[in-house]
């Protein structure tokens, strides 16, 4: 009995399947409302790697709750950085 596809040597899910996963990650997250974010996703091996820029932390953690979801029992590395401005708490003194 033959259990090629159904899991990897380690256990996870088969490696042959991560690009498609990817492809279909990224085709989600173009598509939503965090479409035009600069967010890279890249296969490193069986580890995925997230990179790019995002406005808010929320919008982090939303990225990051998507990407769990599509890429399930695969490892997950983010490298997104939040560059959230926030107001200023005075009035800047111009001379």
């Amino acid at each position: 009995m033959s259990t090629h596809g159904s899991q990897d040597a380690d256990g996870g899910p088969p490696a042959e399947n991560l690009d498609y996963r990817i492809a279909h990650l990224q085709d989600r997250l173009a598509s939503g409302e965090l479409g035009e974010l600069g967010v890279r996703v890249e296969a490193r091996g069986r580890t995925v790697l997230l990179t790019g820029t995002v406005p808010s932390a929320p919008c982090r953690d939303e990225i990051l709750r998507t990407v769990h979801e599509e890429l399930a029992g695969f490892p997950v590395h983010s490298d997104l950085v939040v560059t959230e401005a926030s107001s200023p708490d005075h009035a800047e003194e111009l001379s």
